[in-house]
């Protein structure tokens, strides 16, 4: 077909459907596809030659589907202006396939999809076969907010083919023989245990009341996972999109849940192509004045990296003998332990060097599962139950913040045979409680004493008073840095800044920190200036880490600041925020530091996040939540606080599920997120959700060339 009109082509290639559909220039839809996606006979997962559309691979396939496709639309390629693409089967080879123009997360497609047929729209649900979506758009911020399932197919379109196929009831036929007027209830924790159970009824409970409970436990289940967005806003009008809200009956649990009208769009089965059909014709208008380029770093290496690691591996290779060795947590002040001249090992960092081996960390896994240590406990502390350690002559811990890590701690006391020399300083909760800093101060006074006699010899307390100046020294070269960074276009990525967690290092109180801390405020220094000659700081987007990283892998932080081109500008682990301590009052001045950390107390935390929320002006935050919500460093409770605590500021929160140890257990939605949360901070900077147009920047980006524009 060739004539004046122009055509779009919007691709989803979901887990179970391919959608996809052609839309004219005037945005109207000419033709939709729907249609299960099947493994080919052959099981290759593509040509290894050049491909010539045999359909015999399963991306030959797919390019088959699209051909055909256009092919019933009366189309050849030539006649598409513009195509995009989106969903969970997209992957780096598709593009040999399917000539697109762009990728965009299924999130933002669904979004644009509704926002077509439905502009005031601004509550979606989304169910598809792999994953739940929940899109909101919040008008303080004034941007699209959205949350995604997990690793459970329970609120998904799998958990109702595995239904069907358990009931013998085509899927298509569920909703109409559902006993909407029973109680039946089933388990809405887990597709595997639901479906199970189910099953385990079939001969015993009417096939109506045990479909109506299937569905009530997929609504109940997709609300579990997303419906946090939805909390105190009853009433309102939601768009039911996906393949499951062809389920009538999940929408009516939906509705009766929620207590808000679900609406079921016309195209709700191709919304995402839909959106990405709309989103093409988006980026033709814009082709041409979108500035692609990645921001730029200047590139001289960091001195002080090296010297950090330096620094580790003497610490943790030391063979020195005439040390004693001490095993501590994160959060037991190494100023005692250095001042007493002591090999220091922190449990939670021998644990994270084994992170980037895989195979040790499934070896240590397997180990600590004989051990009777399955998921339900830290993989940080899984793994130290898993390996060989030198014993040690003491050991130390904190009560607060992981009660966890306490008793593994105790447990490995009593497997190495040391449990007379273990010490745990009992922390309160809160910095507020009465008699705080005198309760810590007179538990590290016994933790010394109590050293003493382990090692037989005193602490010198003029080399303790030293300790806590140097640490003075230490922290003020950080504190420095940190304001830097702040106030300042991005400097460094954040994607090797947060390894460097100054706040949990073993140095404090010794001479090398201190050079390190201050070798690191010069390397800024002049990356501030080369920085300030191409940027502004309100160039960029502006994120902040909070909580540690994958330790097996800086995927997540690479994809976030170089694929969507976001800086992470400053991390949590890297924050000072104590006040001076007084060498003349040691353990009360330790004390005081230890009751300022946002760890122990999940209250002071959030405030300091708002506190560099504002002078650093960011434009977002990224928490990861180690070991999917139960660790008590970034817990549930803990994430409400905080999403409540930003949106009051106006400061979008994204919740990144995962384990920091564990790779096995990555959630597949993890991109996804990313992607989406950055597509929706794009739209509310450059009004696109693609990047920066041209222009939008100071001169001095556009006359330092193309290495140094940005997106």
């Amino acid at each position: 077909m060739n004539n004046s009109n122009q055509y779009f082509l919007g691709i989803d290639i979901g887990s179970t459907t391919f959608k996809a559909v052609v839309m004219t220039d005037a945005g109207e839809v000419l033709h939709t596809v729907y249609q299960r996606t099947k493994p080919v006979e052959t099981g290759r997962v593509a040509c290894t030659g050049k491909c010539t559309a045999c359909g015999r691979c399963n991306m030959g396939a797919v390019k088959k589907t699209v051909n055909d496709f256009l092919k019933d639309c009366n189309l050849s390629k030539d006649d598409i202006a513009c195509t995009v693409v989106t969903g969970s089967q997209i992957v780096e080879e598709t593009k040999r396939f399917i000539d697109y123009d762009f990728q965009v997360s299924e999130v933002s497609a669904h979004v644009a999809g509704a926002k077509r047929y439905y502009p005031d729209v601004n509550a979606i649900i989304d169910c598809g076969g792999q994953d739940s979506k929940c899109m909101i758009f919040n008008e303080k911020m004034g941007m699209w907010l959205s949350m995604m399932s997990g690793v459970c197919a329970a609120g998904t379109g799998s958990y109702l083919d595995s239904v069907a196929a358990k009931l013998g009831v085509p899927v298509e036929e569920i909703s109409d023989r559902v006993n909407y007027a029973s109680e039946q209830e089933f388990s809405s924790v887990c597709a595997v245990l639901s479906a199970t159970s189910i099953n385990k009824f079939k001969n015993r409970i009417p096939i109506g009341d045990l479909l109506a409970g299937a569905c009530r436990a997929q609504a109940r289940t997709i609300l579990n996972g997303v419906g946090q967005l939805l909390l105190h806003q009853p009433g309102r009008k939601i768009l039911f999109q996906g393949g499951v809200a062809s389920n009538k009956a999940v929408a009516h649990y939906l509705q009766e849940i929620t207590g808000s009208e679900i609406i079921i769009p016309e195209y709700h089965q191709v919304m995402g192509a839909l959106g990405a059909a709309c989103l093409a014709r988006e980026f033709m208008q814009l082709k041409g004045k979108l500035d692609m380029g990645k921001y730029q770093y200047e590139p001289t290496p960091q001195k002080s990296v090296q010297m950090r690691v330096k620094s580790t591996k003497h610490e943790f290779l030391s063979r020195d003998r005439s040390k004693p060795t001490v095993w501590r947590n994160l959060f037991y002040p190494t100023e005692i332990l250095n001042a007493f001249g002591a090999k220091i090992r922190t449990l939670e960092t021998c644990a994270a060097l084994i992170g980037r081996n895989v195979k040790k960390v499934k070896h240590a896994l397997d180990v600590a599962a004989r051990k009777g240590f399955d998921q339900q406990t830290c993989s940080f502390l899984r793994i130290l139950e898993g390996i060989k350690m030198e014993k040690p002559s003491f050991a130390v811990s904190t009560t607060q913040p992981c009660q966890q890590g306490e008793r593994i701690f105790a447990d490995l006391a009593q497997d190495y045979g040391f449990e007379e020399n273990f010490y745990s300083l009992q922390t309160p909760i809160s910095a507020n409680s009465s008699n705080a800093v005198e309760h810590i101060a007179a538990g590290l006074e016994e933790s010394i004493e109590r050293m003493e006699g382990a090692f037989g010899y005193k602490l010198d307390k003029g080399r303790l008073e030293e300790a806590i100046e140097l640490s003075n020294q230490a922290a003020d070269y950080s504190r420095k840095c940190n304001e830097m960074r702040w106030t300042s276009p991005p400097l460094i990525k954040g994607a090797e800044a947060v390894y460097n967690a100054v706040v949990f290092n073993n140095g404090w109180g010794t001479k090398e920190l201190v050079s390190i801390q201050k070798a690191y405020y010069e390397e800024l220094l002049m990356k501030k200036e080369w920085a300030e000659k191409r940027y502004s700081i309100d160039d960029t987007h502006r994120l902040l880490w909070l909580h540690l990283p994958p330790f097996y892998s800086s995927y997540y932080l690479n994809f976030i600041e170089t694929t969507c081109n976001a800086p992470i500008v400053f991390e949590e682990t890297n924050y000072v925020g104590w006040e001076p301590m007084n060498p003349l009052e040691p353990l009360r001045s330790l004390a005081k530091r230890l009751l300022s950390s946002g760890f122990l107390d999940p209250k002071l935390r959030v405030e300091y996040i708002r506190k560099v929320a504002a002078k650093a002006k960011l434009t977002g935050c990224v928490l990861y939540t180690h070991g999917f919500g139960r660790c008590s460093l970034a817990d549930r409770p803990f994430t409400k606080q905080l999403r409540e605590a930003l949106e009051k500021i106006g400061l979008p929160l994204l919740v990144l599920e995962g384990d920091c140890m564990d790779a096995s257990i990555d959630p597949c939605s993890t991109v996804t997120k990313i992607t989406s949360f950055v597509e929706a901070l794009n739209l509310k900077k450059y009004g696109n959700l693609f990047g920066r147009i041209i222009g939008s920047c100071k001169d001095a980006i556009l006359q330092s060339g193309p290495q140094t524009a940005i997106g």
